[in-house]
């Protein structure tokens, strides 16, 4: 049985490594950036109060990725927030490989075209490595979501983990991808 290659990465392998082999003079294919993670993470600080939030944000982030997200905790006591150490603030999930690949088209080709009053998105999210992170206030802007069984909007955050040296060549891995950024 042959491996499932998912389109994006076909696409990576026949069009952009040519592309950013000529543009950025790069004598090697292994020069040239390429992606290798995707970080989600919903932080909920609401979840100190009502505990059942954490459930559903798992179960979303799920089913919008398809892998099980790990419960992050709170790593010490701060009081004036009401946290205690070890109480559950947050989900969080690491993609590779072929999942990866999918969410990255999903999210490019999909949902951020959902967004509202969408202009494209920031330039100056990038590390300084060639790592981008992107901020997504709503959910519900992923078509996998039932808008009807949302109990609260909620925000995530979407890191790029890239081999790129530079945010230049990050940012130009990212626009070969067809990652809309503002003009």
């Amino acid at each position: 049985m042959a491996e499932y290659i998912p389109r994006l990465q076909t696409r990576y392998r026949q069009e952009i490594v040519p592309q950013l082999m000529k543009q950025f003079a790069f004598e090697n294919q292994l020069e040239v950036p390429r992606l290798l993670k995707v970080s989600l993470n919903m932080g909920l600080g609401e979840a100190v109060q009502t505990p059942k939030i954490i459930e559903a944000a798992a179960i979303e982030m799920a089913t919008i990725v398809g892998q099980k997200p790990i419960v992050t905790r709170a790593k010490k006591s701060i009081a004036t927030f009401k946290l205690r150490e070890g109480v559950p603030i947050g989900v969080a999930v690491t993609l590779r490989r072929a999942r990866m690949w999918e969410f990255v088209d999903r999210l490019i080709n999909l949902a951020l075209p959902r967004v509202r009053d969408f202009r494209g998105v920031s330039t100056r999210a990038f590390d300084g490595r060639g790592n981008y992170t992107l901020g997504i206030r709503e959910q519900i802007i992923f078509p996998e979501i039932n808008y009807d069984k949302i109990d609260v909007i909620k925000g995530l955050s979407v890191t790029f983990g890239t081999t790129a040296r530079t945010d230049e060549h990050g940012r130009a891995l990212l626009t070969a991808l067809g990652m809309p950024f503002r003009k």
